[in-house]
């Protein structure tokens, strides 16, 4: 990758910047999607739900999100960033008060659609503008730490769920999340708007780079999506269900009925650091396969020892992975197609999203057949082992450039 010839921002800026993504990410992705993980059991004990709709609505989310991410494909120029970025975090502002109001399930699941849709483009687009002002200051190995609002907002979601679970019910319940989402979006905002990226990508003289000349999906990029794919399907199922699974295995009052969700969010809150950090020692793709590794642990540990046992290790082990998982992938990709920019980003959540979608789907389905939710949790363990095989076919960048050279 060439340097810039641009002056290596201030610290404070930088700092700036990583912590304006980590709070837009924070809204969408934690105040928006995860919000409900937590949040699942107390509506269906209030009756708003039931655990085949539960899996439904979060099917119709992940399809907004997948939507998302391919609007993002299309629409990926740091001008189209500049317009929708805004425009999709004031429509989570709005899904989330039309969610403080609705009881109707087939309303909630156009709500949790669109708002999905919001998830998406902002789940692409403010770390690949981010990303692209980094990589013009030669300050791209910091790029991972702005999932580090991931991480922060999943405990702060456990924790207004926890503290307003009774003094509030049903469709109030969404309350916090919009409070919190109002001043956190525009403050996001306020500081992604500053950051100096052109529209066009430019090599280091200043002169701009013909974008999309080489493929996305080729010999080297392939495996990766394949893995992608897997990683999507394979976390998503202790993501959205592990509270629920911990309500139906555990006595009634039993801590872990709300503390797997608080184990999920303390294990993540440093990942993005840790997982970032490794690949800068060991290089990305040993850090991913190591990352698959211990998430495909983390799933298992729910089906072979359900309980408290098994509970623990899946949120601590899969909450200490997922981010690290998308970053890694995430810099991977670009080291593969250096110039795609904001439109690989794109491809790799679409791809991710749609496996995310699929989970609670094949959970549902399931269900309905009359299996079980724990036994459902093998579906999470296949896909990472997909996961994993096609991680270790994926080439190292370098050589990948010198065999196309």
């Amino acid at each position: 990758m060439a340097s810039s010839s641009r002056p290596g921002p201030a610290n404070r800026d930088v700092l700036m910047a990583l912590s304006a993504g980590a709070i837009v990410l924070l809204v969408v992705h934690t105040l928006g999607r995860f919000y409900y993980t937590p949040l699942l059991p107390y509506l269906v004990d209030d009756g708003l739900l039931d655990p085949q709709q539960a899996a439904s609505l979060a099917t119709w989310n992940y399809l907004g999100y997948l939507m998302g991410a391919m609007l993002a494909i299309r629409w990926h120029r740091i001008d189209h960033i500049r317009f929708l970025l805004p425009l999709s975090l004031a429509v989570h502002v709005l899904t989330t008060l039309l969610q403080t109001q609705v009881e109707q399930v087939a309303v909630l699941d156009a709500v949790r659609w669109l708002n999905g849709v919001a998830n998406g483009v902002v789940f692409v687009q403010a770390p690949a503008l981010i990303l692209e002002w980094l990589v013009l200051r030669n300050r791209a190995s910091m790029s991972g730490l702005v999932y580090l609002g991931v991480g922060i907002g999943l405990l702060m979601s456990s924790a207004l769920v926890s503290y307003s679970a009774d003094w509030l019910s049903g469709p109030e319940r969404w309350w916090p999340a919009l409070v919190l989402s109002i001043p956190l979006c525009w403050w996001g905002w306020r500081r992604l708007s500053r950051l100096d990226v052109p529209v066009r990508p430019q090599k280091a003289d200043g002169t701009a780079i013909a974008e999309g000349k080489s493929p996305l999906f080729d010999r080297a990029s392939m495996p990766l999506f394949l893995s992608y794919l897997g990683a999507g399907l394979g976390y998503i199922l202790p993501m959205t269900f592990l509270p629920l699974l911990a309500r139906m295995q555990l006595a009634e009052g039993d801590w872990l009925v709300d503390g797997s969700w608080l184990i999920v969010a303390l294990a993540t809150i440093p990942s993005a650091y840790i997982w970032n950090h490794l690949g800068g020692r060991i290089g990305d793709l040993p850090a991913i396969r190591i990352n698959f590794v211990v998430q495909l642990v983390g799933v298992l540990a729910a089906v072979l020892w359900p309980g408290p046992v098994g509970i623990v290790l899946c949120g601590m082990l899969v909450g200490g992975t997922f981010l690290g998982t998308v970053l890694l992938t995430q810099r991977i990709a670009r080291a593969l197609h250096p110039h795609q920019g904001p439109r690989l980003s794109a491809a790799m959540v679409a791809l991710y999203a749609f496996s995310q979608m699929a989970g609670p789907w094949l959970v549902k389905q399931w269900l309905d057949f009359g299996g079980t939710l724990e036994s459902a949790f093998w579906i999470g363990v296949g896909a990472l082992v997909w996961g994993l095989v096609f991680a270790c076919l994926v080439p190292r960048p370098e050589a990948w450039h010198r065999r196309a050279a």
